[in-house]
Parts: structure tokens; sequence; C-alpha cells
């Protein structure tokens, strides 16, 4: 960084630089937290590979850190997810009471500021419900489930400074007007944990949601005479969609009838893990209900539903890259994309102008280092 004698660090990165359609053989110089150049250089079939920073906008903990504990764990999480790669995120909630999100979302804006330089950096946050269908609650918490024709606007305006994304179900008495009213404020709404028939999904997307939550989870799906959600979500160009790509949630032979169906800049990865990813805990607690870690899963001690995932976002990007979609287009689904779809320009891309977050990936696609503003980091792998 610059010093006081107002200097300018430089730092040149060379490798195989994945862009958005390629990837070519080049060399980035950073200047400060800048990237500053971007050019041809080195060996083509040498070094590693070099990606934008990943951004998970939807992540409820980390290594043992909760989203919606204190400040303290906010910046374990942020640390933890650094490195896997993740330089930005949005640290979010689970379904719980309306007092408690507002208490959530004032604890990440008074966080945000002072959010460790060392850590992934906080872009807002996302709330996951409570506005979803009881019948699709999944691993969400049914005694917090609300109605939005039964609250008031006037209840939820202490969460929108700073909300980029919420889940609705869209057949739930009042959604419309509630996606209405939060699209107006800048709110990217999430349709999911929904029996919304295709009617219904289609009307969701039509009075202003933008995107989906986890694909084909906690959702009405393909049915060839009850279409649902899914169906919808699939078939609405503009939608973005989530797949959490850990061979559970959605298999990996599903993966190809969801990126032949979509524009190639509508898939958007996310890890959806939880506070118990990347410890030896066997078990734990998620929205007031008890999971526990069932081989690489994580699932509900009740019922056995799934409960998020363990795995981080590298995940993620390694496991959709393997499956034959290829590195350019698995990266922009955890960089490029979720940071449109949010409104987010200043990183995502290698190019000139742009923040300098970047991930520097081995032959097996494992994170070796990762770079937040101009500063390098130990990977995880």
């Amino acid at each position: 960084m610059g010093g006081a004698s107002g200097t300018v660090s430089e730092i040149v990165v060379e490798g195989r630089l994945v862009l958005d359609d390629r990837v070519v053989a080049g060399r980035i110089v950073v200047r400060d937290d800048v990237i500053a150049e971007v050019g041809p250089g080195g060996a083509p079939e040498a070094g590693p590979f070099i990606a934008p920073g990943f951004v998970d906008v939807h992540v409820h903990g980390r290594g043992g850190h909760d989203a919606l504990g204190p400040e303290g764990a906010l910046d374990g999480m942020a640390r933890a997810l650094l490195r896997h790669g993740v330089t930005s995120f949005l640290p979010t909630s689970v379904t719980a009471p309306l007092a408690e999100l507002a208490a959530f979302a004032e604890r990440v804006r008074r966080w945000m500021p002072v959010a460790p330089d060392d850590g992934a950096g906080p872009l807002g946050f996302n709330l996951e419900g409570p506005f979803i269908n009881p019948a699709r609650k999944g691993a969400q918490n049914p005694a917090h489930i609300r109605v939005p024709a039964e609250v008031p606007l006037s209840d939820l305006e202490p969460l929108l400074e700073g909300l980029r994304i919420i889940t609705i179900a869209p057949e739930v008495p009042g959604s419309l007007d509630l996606i209405r009213w939060l699209a107006g404020h800048g709110v990217a709404v999430s349709l999911g944990h929904s029996s919304a028939t295709i009617a219904e999904g289609r009307a969701g997307y039509a009075a202003g949601a933008r995107t989906t939550t986890h694909l084909f989870n906690a959702m009405s799906g393909v049915d060839h005479r009850a279409p649902g959600l899914a169906v919808a979500a699939l078939l609405e160009d503009a939608a973005y969609v989530e797949l959490i790509a850990d061979g559970h949630h959605v298999v990996e032979p599903v993966w190809p009838l969801i990126l032949r169906a979509k524009p190639a800049d509508r898939l958007l990865l996310v890890s959806d893990g939880v506070a118990l990813g990347g410890t030896p805990a066997g078990s734990g607690v998620l929205g007031g209900l008890e999971v526990v870690i069932d081989g690489d899963r994580c699932v509900l001690v009740d019922g056995g539903n799934l409960a998020g995932s363990i795995i981080a976002l590298d995940t993620a990007v390694r496991n959709v890259a393997r499956s034959g979609v290829g590195l350019p287009r698995a990266v922009a689904a955890a960089t490029r994309d979720p940071l449109a779809l949010i409104g987010v320009t200043d990183r995502g891309r290698l190019a000139a102008g742009l923040r300098a977050d970047l991930v520097e990936l081995d032959d097996d696609l494992r994170v070796r280092r990762v770079m937040r503003g101009g500063r390098w980091f130990a990977g995880r792998g």
C-alpha cells in the first residue's frame, strides 16, 4: 500500500488468467489495491490459474462462526471464508423473529466499516426468510415464519439499509405487494422455499423478483402436469438461479439442465454454508434447530432434511468446472454474475481499474493464495 511518503507499491502476478470467456497466459500489474494492467505474459501452460476473488452471496457461517452471532463471529466468518478464495460476501440469516433480524441487520451495518482487512469483505446482508411457505420450510424454523399480508411495511423499514437479497415465497398472501415494495427499494428479491405453481412463480418475477434461492431445493419442481417454481425459474431468462454445487442438494447429472436452460450469465454458485463447515464438530444448532454432520452433509436431527452445506465456494467452483462447464463459466458464476445481481461494479473481473481481489489456483483448482485489496493471504486449498 502507499506509505506516508506517497510511494506506490506494485505487484506483478503471472499465470493462466481466467477471463470472461477463456483462459490465457498473462500478467497482471497491481498498484496499491487496484488492477493497473492486464496483458500477455508467461508460458501458455505454466503457472497457477489467476481468477477474480470469489463472491458468496448466500452463506450462513464458516469455521465455527455463525452470521447471526456477535460481531466477533462475523470477523471469524470473514477470515475463514477468505482462505477459500472468497473476497466478498453477504452474511446470510436464517428465518428468525423480526426483532432478531433487525438486530442482525444493525449489527452487520455497524460491523461493515470495521470488518477485518484479512477477511472477506462484506457487501451488505441476505435474509433467507421469514416470508416463506411452511410447507417448503426445509431447514428453516417454522416458529418464525411470517405471512407478508400480516406484517406492516413499517416493521420492515429497519431492515432495508444494507439489505441486498431476501427470499420470499410468491404464493403466500401479500407476497406480490411485498416484492414490489422491496424491488422499489433496490432489494434483489429471491423466490424460494415455495410451493408456487408455474403461474405463481411467473407472477413473482413479474412483480420484481430477480433471482431464485437454491434452485430445486425447498420448492415446487419439474412435473409435466403440475410445473412449479423451478420451471418458472428455468424459463424466465432474466431471472438468476442459485446452485449449491455440493453434489447433494442437486446431483451432478441435473446440472446440465440448468446450464442449457439459463443464459450464461444467470447462474449463481453459492455455498449455503453453515458454521459447522470447516470444523471437526459433529453437531450444532442452526436457527434454533439441532443439526448433525452426516458424512459430508449437514442435516436436521429431526427429519433429516439438508440444512445448508459444509462446503465453501471454492469447492463449488471446482466441482462445476470439472463437470465439463469449463473454468471461465464456473468462475463467472462465483464472481461477476452475483456481483451484477446486487449492483456491485468495482470488482469481479480481471480488468484494469477494478479492485485487486484475486484467487491463485493450482492445477487441481485448489486455492493457493488469495489477494484482497492488493495483499496476499495464504489459502486453505
